[in-house]
């Protein structure tokens, strides 16, 4: 891959092309601007300042970019994204004013996912200049956050199993000065029994654990992000069709997203104590797996009948909410990709959110939205609980209807959240179907740089 520390570079004065953007109401007035032959170039490309369009301009020997933009005053992060993909190798500098947001897009634009195979026609990279030098740290991070968790989503399950997980929390601790604590085998079977239950038919090396890190002075508030660690998901005994396998390398996009906002809060060095908790399991099938009718007992005590395997990832997510809930944490955020009805309902480009403080939510939501990456909550409605009532059991883990299917995962999610606590939950889908400028089709970051920047905004 592309050295991403090398795509944002202080500007001293070098040597680079200038890139204008343009928005329709100040097209006319840029035109005007230009000499006759520059105006001809324009016209031969047809550039009307449409988002994204751009054109080449010639400047005597050289030569300087114009691309169209919605709202040249508001820039958005990926505003430059399709630049950053299309323009020759080179350095570039905004020609009116500082990039400012569009650093994100022009990151994550030159992204590309090369274990498997590298891109011999790939060019860059391409650099892009600012004066403003504090702000490339910031947007580094924040981009290659992104990129990380691509990098994870968008590896195998046979290269990204629960070890590996658990390797990435290693590295994340030897970066930070954390302290990770890996509960395993017995002690699993003891300590987390729905964890063990949904992994203990996977293969040796793909073998359950919870992986857990604490990071920071424990005389801060404690803040616990949870991921959903499920490797690969074959659905269980309630075997999925082979459709509805093929994506599900992806189901680890939880953990992923954890493991990222954990990287930027360390490096941030945000007042906190953090506890990152991702629960890991590959969800397979063999003699032992769990099956429909079972009961499971949870770490809470609470007993659930199991009437779907394939609703497995909020088993995991029990264990670990409860096992959050037990530090008294201001705040929890978990994610994971828990549910296709949170699909069905806002597509794959909105995270599901779901809090029970309405302050939480408001605050996630803006932020969201002040940063190119929004999100939609969803309710927690009081009066879908009964759904999960078993004949046998505390609650079943999944209902009989087909109505409200992302609600209902976090109702029962939430019987595992301490009363009173401040928590929100992303149900995400971590993928991306098409590519948009910025956002290569594959594994994606959904709810990452809104819960970042809430928390900036929180604890900073």
């Amino acid at each position: 891959m592309t050295d991403k520390h090398a795509l944002i570079q202080p500007d001293k004065g070098q040597a680079a092309i200038a890139i204008h953007l343009v928005d329709k109401d100040g097209l006319e007035a840029f035109r005007k601007g230009l000499t006759a032959p520059q105006r001809a170039a324009l016209a031969a490309q047809k550039f009307g300042a449409d988002s994204f369009q751009s054109a080449i301009v010639p400047d005597g020997d050289d030569w300087f970019v114009v691309s169209g933009v919605a709202d040249a005053a508001n820039l958005s992060s990926w505003c430059m994204a399709k630049l950053a993909e299309t323009l020759p190798a080179g350095t570039y500098r905004r020609a009116e004013s500082e990039p400012g947001p569009s650093m994100h897009g022009w990151v994550t634009g030159q992204y590309r996912f090369e274990r498997y195979r590298k891109d011999d026609k790939a060019e860059g990279p391409r650099v892009l200049l600012t004066k403003d030098a504090k702000s490339i740290a910031p947007a580094l991070a924040e981009a290659l956050a992104v990129n990380l968790v691509r990098d994870l989503v968008n590896t195998p399950a046979e290269d990204m199993g629960p070890a590996q997980i658990e390797a990435e929390a290693e590295a994340l601790a030897k970066a930070c000065g954390g302290i990770v604590l890996i509960t395993r085998g017995d002690l699993l079977e003891r300590e987390f029994p729905m964890v063990h239950m949904v992994g203990r038919a996977a293969a040796r090396e793909a073998a359950p654990r919870m992986i857990e890190m604490e990071w920071g002075d424990p005389k801060h508030p404690r803040l616990a992000i949870i991921g959903k660690g499920v490797t690969f998901d074959s659905g269980g005994l309630d075997l999925k069709p082979g459709s509805g396998m093929l994506l599900m390398k992806k189901d680890m996009g939880g953990a992923a997203h954890a493991l990222a906002l954990a990287r930027l809060v360390t490096q941030a060095g945000l007042k906190v104590r953090l506890h990152l908790l991702l629960p890991a399991a590959e969800n397979s099938i063999s003699g032992n797996a769990y099956r429909p009718g079972d009961v499971l007992r949870s770490r809470s005590g609470l007993s659930v009948e199991i009437t779907n395997t394939d609703a497995e990832g909020r088993l995991l997510l029990g264990d670990a909410l409860f096992r959050a809930g037990e530090e008294n944490p201001e705040l929890i955020v978990d994610f994971a990709t828990l549910t296709g009805a949170a699909r069905s309902a806002l597509g794959p480009d909105l995270p599901a959110l779901f809090t029970r403080r309405d302050a939480t939510a408001q605050a996630l939501l803006e932020a969201g939205l002040a940063h190119d990456d929004p999100c939609w909550r969803l309710p927690l409605h009081d009066g879908y609980r009964e759904w999960l009532k078993s004949d046998i059991a505390d609650l079943m883990n999944s209902h009989a209807n087909a109505f409200a299917g992302a609600s209902v995962a976090a109702l029962f999610l939430d019987r595992f959240v301490p009363d009173g606590a401040d928590w929100a939950h992303f149900d995400t889908f971590a993928w991306r179907p098409t590519a948009k400028p910025g956002r290569p089709k594959g594994g994606d970051a959904l709810g990452l740089r809104a819960a970042w920047h809430m928390l900036q905004a929180k604890y900073a």
